[in-house]
């Protein structure tokens, strides 16, 4: 669109009061944005057009949404319509009409109008159609938002966007949709959508202005750019899209990755679906470690020993798994063991390990102990997934209501419990917590997870899931790119990410 040569995050403000809104519209123009659309339907009392429009500092779009398309609109429908025209005839720059009353407001003066769909429940049968009638309206731009219910949706509303009669947003809303928020820009939409105030939640899956702005980097994606991304369910909490968009871009890479949440079962088919955009890799998580090894044509030789695999290469023909999770949490036990009487750090081979979880993550961590001479136990809230697990590394499982009874020198917690968002959540009870027991939680979103604020306070010796993770990240980032991983910078994101008081990024526009 001639309007924005680069793709561009539109900045979506939606408050009660015309006070914030015209402070949150010079902020964001502050912090580059080029267009801000208005959800005038938020406010609690009639526009102001004069007030709002007032030493704009960038194009205006104005939205009155309706409730059962996710807006806040409470008056009538005629009202709404006079509202629409009176946002015309105050001159804003653009204009969001439904496709249902398009033609009941004429096109007024130098006003841009997008004719909109959205559907809020899922999609309908007929959306090619509905694209098709939206395009032949009197209209600048066609914008389709419609909900995700399955993870081929998000492959099927993209299709909209190759050679579109006029200029098309299309993506889907929710979870499982929020990735199209971002491919479509690679697939031709002049703009995404994002919430610049990231504690007003706009619409089901929406990803905040500051985050396309300075994580994903949106103005820099075109049709080359490589595309990777970390599947789980859920995946919301993850950092890897942080410390891999970062890493590639800091390393002037045309590259971009991003959260896909799969729900369990969907593997396969989400995986075999994604070849047509392509992904070339992708970071694995919880629940689908077991099941990225087994769907793989070639694996390598940890993920034969360990059945998981935390990594997929993808090419045209065949998908590759590797596990990067042992290499990394064994590197990070070493370089972290307690030390002994003489000052030097203790022999891992000597040491009696509990391992809470048989997941993907139990799995790797417990090869890797016994392949170091190290005499590991297992235990888990599902006993059957544990015994087997057990069985397979012929070691000792116990019961999960008899955990505290193990007697061992190391904890390992590779369960999600105390994961975000369940903070008041501890696997272990903390009497089991003494001086000098070396305790290791995986979980590094939180890092500080109630085990390991109660292990710290008990004078336990604590390793956090940070140091695991950028380790194994680092070593994904080198499968991804075949290019040396920048870990000082890597621990740099991440610390800055995890801390509780913010700390403004070195590439974040100034304020």
């Amino acid at each position: 669109m001639a309007d924005f040569p680069t793709p561009i995050a539109i900045a979506v403000i939606a408050r009660t009061r015309h006070k914030m809104v015209i402070a949150e519209i010079q902020e964001a123009a502050k912090q580059g944005a080029k267009l801000i659309e208005l959800r005038l339907d938020f406010l609690a009392k009639s526009p102001d057009f004069k007030r709002l429009l007032h030493n704009r500092p960038c194009p205006i779009l104005a939205t009155f949404r309706r409730p059962d398309e996710g807006g806040r609109f409470t008056g009538t429908e005629e009202q709404r319509l006079m509202l629409i025209r009176h946002a015309i005839v105050a001159g804003v720059d653009y204009v969001d009409i439904e496709i249902d009353i398009i033609d009941q407001i004429p096109r007024f003066g130098k006003v841009k109008r997008i004719c909109s769909y959205h559907n809020m429940t899922g999609i309908p049968e007929k959306l090619e159609l509905i694209h098709q009638q939206m395009c032949e309206k009197d209209a600048d731009i066609v914008k389709i938002a419609v909900t995700a219910q399955t993870v081929t949706d998000n492959l099927r509303v993209m299709a909209l966007l190759k050679n579109p009669p006029k200029p098309t947003v299309a993506l889907c809303m929710g979870d499982l949709g929020t990735c199209t928020r971002v491919l479509g820009l690679r697939a031709g939409m002049p703009f995404t959508y994002s919430t610049f105030n990231k504690n007003r939640q706009i619409a089901p899956g929406i990803i905040s202005f500051q985050e396309l702005q300075n994580i994903y980097k949106i103005e820099q994606i075109t049709p080359e750019t490589q595309v990777f991304g970390v599947i789980g369910d859920p995946i919301g909490h993850s950092l890897s899209p942080l410390i891999h968009n970062k890493s590639m871009r800091k390393l002037g890479m045309n590259a971009v990755y991003l959260p896909f949440r799969v729900p369990r079962g969907d593997l396969p088919t989400f995986i075999e679906s994604m070849k047509a955009v392509p992904v070339q890799g992708y970071s694995v998580t919880i629940p689908h470690k077991e099941a990225a090894a087994k769907l793989a044509q070639e694996q390598d030789p940890a993920v034969k020993l360990i059945g998981a695999a935390n990594t997929l290469l993808a090419t045209p023909t065949e998908i590759r798994a590797v596990n990067t999770d042992m290499q990394a949490a064994i590197k990070a036990i070493k370089a972290n063991l307690p030390m002994g009487p003489d000052g030097q750090p203790g022999l891992l081979s000597s040491r009696f390990a509990l391992i809470l979880g048989a997941g993907g993550v139990a799995r790797a961590i417990a090869h890797g102990l016994l392949a170091e001479g190290v005499a590991v136990t297992i235990t888990n809230r599902t006993p059957e997934r544990g015994e087997k697990l057990a069985q397979e590394l012929s070691c000792k499982f116990v019961d999960w209501n008899a955990r505290h009874n193990v007697v061992c020198d190391t904890l390992i917690n590779c369960t999600s419990v105390g994961m975000h968002p369940n903070l008041d959540e501890s696997p272990i009870h903390q009497s089991f917590l003494k001086p000098g027991l070396m305790v290791f939680d995986t979980i590094y979103t939180p890092e500080t997870t109630l085990l390991v604020r109660e292990a710290r306070e008990r004078g336990c010796h604590v390793l956090t899931g940070v140091e695991m993770f950028i380790r194994q990240a680092a070593l994904q980032f080198e499968l991804f790119t075949g290019k040396t991983a920048p870990i000082e910078y890597m621990t740099k994101i991440i610390r800055r990410a995890l801390s509780p008081v913010h700390e403004p990024d070195d590439e974040e526009p100034s304020k």
